[in-house]
């Protein structure tokens, strides 16, 4: 390109466009360079006091920072610790509050729905602030002046600190799941280990003896304990394991955050797999289940490894559960207001349904008790 559409990246501000960067490095990026433009378009309005100078500098001295945090490099620590993430949000979110502070009484209007819709989004309904403002604003005829400035900032302060501690929950779940994945994968590694180091030790208890009249002796590989036998059976648990998460994928959804949740909990289900394969297969061998202490064959091993494998999938459920309750907490602007988005809705059909919804719970639950029965 040349003449006056050849541009240069980055710009004299330092903000980058099209970094081959993650998802939120990106959206951050743009939202950098957007606020700038609002500190060169006041700094622009000229005649300003000393006082505004003094803020004005200060933001750009957050924006800088801000800049700083996403174009340096992402190193293990700083992903685990979130260091990069929170640098960058937390100068932004001061970036804003300076923003408002300076912005003219015209600009202020818009600034008003900004920051009414963030106090829905990350502040309950009974917070006194945000009900404060909100008053104000009403009985101002829907627009947000100068004399409530001051009420503004407060407002957006606490929103933006909201927003921050949803992120770092979920940054701390994630680490969490983490530190599972490693504990787990660490377990059934050394179990692998040890079943070749001593096959007598935990290998033996994985093979079974047929029913008679043959009476023959089998493991999982062979006819004879061997290292291999512990690590078949944790291989079979974890193909278990990783159809059962291909499965859960119909009703995984994707985020937007910066971290990848979803995707550790699907990591944390392989580990698990082999572990359940392993326990399942000694819950059977030490007659833990009346009348159901033998095998026939070694293929009928591997096929309860592979089962135990699928059936860690009732543990790793409730886990993916509080991470869709997470995720679902982590609001931002795509994201509706109501925390139950079908509870009101819900309750005025119940309402309207009236008796009809009352039968059908009872049908409902008559339907679970006689499945109790039969299994």
């Amino acid at each position: 390109m040349t003449g006056n559409h050849q541009r240069m990246y980055p710009d004299e501000a330092g903000d980058v466009a099209g970094r081959n960067r993650s998802s939120w490095h990106q959206r951050a990026s743009a939202y950098v360079a957007e606020l700038q433009a609002e500190l060169d378009r006041i700094e622009v309005r000229g005649d300003l006091s000393d006082e505004t100078k003094s803020l004005l500098e200060k933001a750009e001295v957050q924006l800088h920072a801000a800049r700083e945090a996403l174009n340096g490099p992402d190193t293990l620590l700083s992903s685990i610790s979130g260091s990069v993430v929170d640098r960058t949000w937390a100068n932004i979110h001061r970036a804003e509050l300076s923003i408002l502070k300076l912005a003219s009484d015209k600009d202020l209007t818009w600034w008003g729905t900004e920051v009414l819709a963030r106090a829905k989004q990350h502040l309950g309904d009974e917070d006194p602030i945000r009900n404060e403002l909100e008053s104000q604003v009403d009985l101002n005829g829907k627009r947000l002046d100068a004399r409530f400035r001051d009420l503004a900032v407060r407002v957006l302060r606490a929103a933006n600190d909201a927003q921050d501690l949803e992120r770092s929950r979920l940054r701390s779940f994630r680490n969490i799941l983490l530190i599972s994945v490693l504990l787990t994968s660490t377990i059934a590694i050394l179990i692998a280990v040890w079943g070749y180091a001593n096959p007598e030790a935990i290998a033996q208890k994985l093979c079974f003896v047929s029913p008679p009249p043959d009476n023959k002796a089998f493991c999982p590989v062979g006819t004879h304990p061997a290292g291999g036998d512990v690590l078949i059976v944790e291989f079979f648990g974890l193909c278990g394991a990783a159809l059962a998460g291909a499965v859960s994928l119909r009703n995984m959804q994707g985020t937007a955050t910066p971290y990848m949740v979803p995707i550790c909990l699907l990591l944390l289900r392989l580990p698990v797999g082999a572990l359940a394969a392993i326990f399942g297969l000694l819950i059977i061998q030490g007659g833990f289940v009346p009348g159901f202490s033998n095998l026939d064959s070694g293929a009928q091993v591997l096929a309860w490894a592979l089962v135990f494998g699928v059936a860690q999938e009732s543990v790793t459920r409730l886990i993916d559960q509080q991470g869709k309750k997470i995720i679902g907490n982590v609001r931002g602007p795509s994201r509706g207001f109501d925390n139950d988005p079908k509870g009101k809705s819900a309750n005025l059909e119940e309402k309207a349904a009236g008796g009809v919804a009352m039968n059908s719970r009872r049908k409902t639950g008559w339907r679970y008790v006689f499945h109790c029965r039969r299994y």
